[in-house]
């Protein structure tokens, strides 16, 4: 199938916003494969000399209107065909480090404890063979980098939204299960589905506490399908090892109880357990795990492993 790549700049970044009416900066067919490179930062968070600034970056910088608070993205992407009622299929091949920095930052009235932090910026020195980050207090961490924002259009009639909350059209996801060799499920909302990606992530932890991860640009290696008729109506994943689903909401303990009801609902399609049963299965065996905390739609996810799965009575593969 044909290879597509989209380089970030001023013609190919939007900042800030997601929309039914953006216009795509390539039209692709299911099963097409689309390379994305993103950028990462404000003017304001910029590095040290000896760190090197893409000139794109610049570029988005004098060029680009931040037409609402949130992250610069690249696309969209439109996938021929895509209608609203159908499912794409991200499957991530690879994500690469394209910078040799980072940044995290912190701010009051940001974050997971907004009361109780200033204004830090920090730097951390990426060395993109080796796949390491170095904190300047000269700590370092193995890099495991992911995209903070994969989404598709949303509706028309929501007009145009921020990226930084995440919702049933993916966005700010900012999970970090979804590396390399991972595969995102986004219901479309609007014609062309209309993909963008951005915010790019070298490591973070589970709830991304300080309101950023190592924040930094890359490059990613999608294979987009498209699925009429399956009828899931928000995003859900899988992974080499386990089936995810996701709840995004203002009070985690909603956003948790969104993510369990999905993956209860995940089991009993793909077996003849009960719902209760599959309850059970899940306090057993199963992960509920906070996935940010930062974002003012809080996020938690749930992980259920393919290979118990697999031993239930009457099971069916996942797709």
């Amino acid at each position: 199938m044909p290879t597509h790549r989209i380089d970030a700049g001023p013609d190919t970044a939007h900042w800030g916003w997601f929309s039914a009416r953006a216009t795509p900066v390539v039209t692709v067919d299911s099963g097409d494969t689309v390379i994305i490179t993103s950028v990462s930062g404000t003017p304001e968070v910029m590095p040290p000399d000896e760190m090197t600034v893409r000139p794109e970056l610049l570029a988005i910088h004098d060029k680009v209107e931040r037409k609402l608070p949130g992250h610069i993205l690249t696309g969209p992407v439109a996938v021929r065909g895509a209608m609203p009622g159908d499912v794409l299929e991200v499957r991530i091949l690879d994500v690469a480090l394209a910078d040799d920095w980072g940044y995290t930052i912190t701010r009051p009235l940001a974050g997971a404890l907004p009361l109780e932090v200033g204004r830090t910026l920090i730097h951390t020195a990426i060395d993109q063979t080796a796949g390491t980050g170095r904190l300047p207090w000269g700590t370092e961490l193995k890099m495991a980098p992911f995209f903070g924002v994969m989404g598709v259009a949303p509706p028309d009639d929501w007009g145009m939204i921020s990226t930084i909350q995440p919702r049933a059209h993916g966005g700010n996801l900012d999970n970090k299960e979804l590396v390399a060799g991972t595969t995102l499920f986004l219901p479309v909302m609007a014609e062309g589905a209309l993909f963008s990606c951005g915010d790019g992530h070298g490591v973070q932890g589970d709830g991304e506490v300080c309101v950023t991860a190592v924040e930094t640009g890359l490059t990613g290696t999608f294979e987009l399908h498209l699925h009429k008729g399956l009828g899931w109506d928000y995003p859900r994943a899988v992974t080499p090892d386990h089936l995810m689903t996701m709840g995004m909401h203002a009070d985690l303990d909603t956003a948790a109880q969104d993510a369990l009801r999905r993956m209860v609902d995940w089991i009993t399609d793909l077996s003849d357990l009960t719902r209760d049963e599959a309850l059970m299965l899940i306090s057993l065996s199963g992960d509920v795990r906070v996935t940010q905390l930062v974002n003012e739609q809080k996020g938690s996810h749930v992980m259920m492993s393919k290979a118990i799965l697999a031993t239930l009575p009457g099971a069916k593969p996942a797709l």
